[in-house]
């Protein structure tokens, strides 16, 4: 077995566990290259389906490819998806001019927060990664948060050789990372192993290309001419750019994810 075979049987057995342990329970689908392999993963925990909705929070921000390939995929895949928009708030004007923060909350978390509200679920998979951003370092596999999806990041407990706790309070809200462990340039991997199809905005045109994907005013492409998977995987191995460097909320406040996250962002 190795690393990728690990990672993969990891990520699978979390996948199950989660599965078997919450009766609600759906998948965050954000169309970008975590996600989709999150996605692959779950169709191979399940023998070719996924056995939960999955959810997409639409910001109506979104770089219009995403969308176009999340209509495609969803079909092809036969995916039972909740696309959600916080009408309410769009209707007040919240845009990224209110402030890249302030509209992230708004479109993103109280939207998805919406979501919860209204099916109920008890836990959400998602497919962050440790090594993606500071906040998401201190997350667990199974991180728990109160009944509006809070989280409370200075109080984690450990998870000690793979004893992952799933025991929690029954008004309480949990997220499952199965991904937490893998890191960027394993995602290139593993896509390459697997010839996961992903959208083509992570391939390199006229010199620049996406490492992260979001909404179309707050994300930016770097520069790169890396146009084939291999070419990605060697440019990662060398680069001291960071993956998110792209991202406009992150260059607003040093702490911007991580107080996006105590308030139930993604």
């Amino acid at each position: 077995m190795d690393h990728l075979d690990r990672l993969e049987a990891e990520s699978i057995y979390i996948l199950r566990e989660a599965y078997s342990k919450f009766s609600k329970i759906a998948m965050l689908w954000s169309i970008g290259k975590d996600s989709t392999v999150l996605l692959w993963l779950t169709k191979k925990a399940f023998f070719g389906h996924c056995p939960f909705p999955l959810i997409h929070i639409d910001t109506t921000y979104k770089i219009p490819e995403m969308i176009k390939y999340r209509d495609k995929l969803a079909k092809e895949y036969n995916l039972d998806l909740i696309v959600h928009i916080n009408e309410e708030a769009l209707k007040q004007g919240m845009g990224p001019e209110k402030g890249r923060l302030v509209c992230c909350k708004a479109l993103k978390t109280d939207a998805l927060q919406q979501v919860i509200n209204k099916y109920k679920f008890e836990a959400l998979i998602l497919g962050i990664r440790r090594d993606e951003e500071g906040s998401r370092s201190k997350e667990r596999f199974f991180s728990l948060r109160n009944e509006d999806s809070e989280w409370d990041y200075t109080n984690q407990p450990p998870e000690f050789w793979n004893q992952f706790n799933t025991d929690f309070p029954k008004e309480s809200h949990v997220r499952v990372h199965p991904l937490l462990s893998w890191t960027e340039i394993d995602i290139w991997m593993y896509i390459k192993r697997e010839n996961i199809p992903v959208i083509d905005l992570y391939f390199a045109k006229n010199g620049k290309r996406y490492r992260s994907l979001g909404c179309a005013p707050c994300t930016f492409p770097v520069e790169s001419n890396a146009t084939t998977i291999d070419e990605i995987i060697e440019e990662l191995k060398n680069t001291k750019v960071n993956e998110r460097a792209g991202r406009a909320q992150d260059q607003e406040d040093a702490y911007a994810m991580q107080k996006l996250r105590k308030e139930g962002y993604m």
